[in-house]
């Protein structure tokens, strides 16, 4: 049995049942409907994944156990969460002792449909903006369906030739199902992928990103004229965030297992006149649309998370919904193709020490 069919069939033991659905050049995405995501991203010519997954899914007993527990089951992949974090998810603010994943939004309610050759995702919910202290009702509808390669038009070049591809499109659309006074809600995808790996964020001018929690060794955040690299490899958890206005509507991961390498990049819409609701907890610093957060710890386990956020609607914004396309390209393969295909598709100027870390 295959790494797919075996991780699928021990999520329908634990009465979590997964779709498979094909991909460009033979590749293959699990969709999970429990949590609205998809958990797993393969190449045609490998079993691995490129996403991070829970630990406990390997074991048809750890994967019940995961499921039947009280704490927020963080299965792993690619999920859609709404922002602000402050008004949704610490029911105590301003004060921040206190923070709760609502299980409306994760897992929710999702209803999967298998449709022309993509998977629809749909969830109706309600959450409470403990800051604004009102109830948003809302829609979300997602289509995950394939996408080609980046590299498609050059596919005979030899480093691409030498790359494994899997990747798909994401399509997502957030709509007001009532009145919103005060409230505003927003679109927030993480990608969770294996730790210890390297983020890199091309922005167009020396940007200093916002520090949300954590403290980052020296020598892990590097900041360059038209790049952020981000090695996230530190014990504990920390989470930066960059403003809308100076990126450049893509940001990559790296990292490798053994001797092969994997890049997973994200391209996503960025517009700077739009509402980005996020902010710190203390109130501050509005605006950021792409966030990366690394996760080390006896809790959740070991990830690196490549988050971006879709303008808001309600509230203020005079908005009643929104729609979003993202694509995720995953490449596997050697030093010297991933460095390649990092530069072609990230604009790194520094190609030689792109993947030194």
């Amino acid at each position: 049995m295959s790494t797919v069919g075996r991780l699928m069939k021990t999520l329908a033991t634990a009465g979590k049942p997964a779709v498979r659905l094909a991909l460009a050049e033979g590749a293959q995405a699990l969709v999970l409907p429990h949590g609205g995501r998809v958990l797993g991203l393969y190449a045609a010519d490998c079993a691995e994944n490129f996403l991070w997954t829970n630990p406990a899914l390997r074991t048809a007993k750890g994967t019940v156990a995961l499921f039947a527990s009280e704490e927020w089951c963080n299965t792993g992949g690619d999920r859609t969460w709404i922002a602000p974090e402050n008004d949704f998810f610490r029911p105590d603010y301003p004060k921040n002792a206190q923070y709760f994943q609502p299980r409306q939004l994760d897992p929710g309610a999702y209803r999967c449909e298998l449709k022309d050759g993509g998977a629809r995702l749909s969830c109706d919910l309600v959450l409470r903006s403990y800051r604004m202290r009102e109830d948003v009702r809302l829609r979300i509808v997602k289509r995950i369906e394939p996408t080609a390669s980046p590299f498609h038009q050059i596919k005979d070049a030899p480093w691409v030739r030498a790359l494994s591809f899997a990747g798909y499109t994401l399509r997502a659309t957030l709509e007001l199902r009532g009145k919103a006074k005060r409230s505003v809600a927003g679109m927030w995808s993480l990608l969770q992928m294996p730790h210890s790996g390297r983020m890199l964020v091309p922005v167009r001018s020396r940007t200093k990103p916002s520090l949300y929690f954590g403290t980052i060794p020296d020598g892990d955040l590097e900041l360059g004229e038209h790049a952020i690299r981000y090695t996230m490899r530190g014990a504990g958890s920390h989470k930066i965030g960059v403003k809308a206005l100076a990126l450049t509507g893509r940001a990559g991961y790296l990292y490798r297992t053994g001797r092969v390498w994997a890049l997973v990049v994200r391209n996503f819409a960025v517009n700077p006149s739009g509402t980005y609701a996020d902010f710190l907890t203390d109130g501050t610093c509005p605006g950021d649309a792409f966030q990366a957060c690394s996760v080390s710890d006896a809790v959740f386990g070991r990830f690196s998370e490549l988050e971006y956020h879709v303008p808001a609607i309600g509230g203020a914004t005079g908005l009643t919904c929104c729609t979003d396309a993202s694509q995720v390209w995953a490449f596997r393969g050697s030093l010297t193709a991933i460095r390649r295909a990092a530069a072609a598709l990230l604009g790194s100027g520094d190609v030689e020490s792109v993947c030194e870390y």
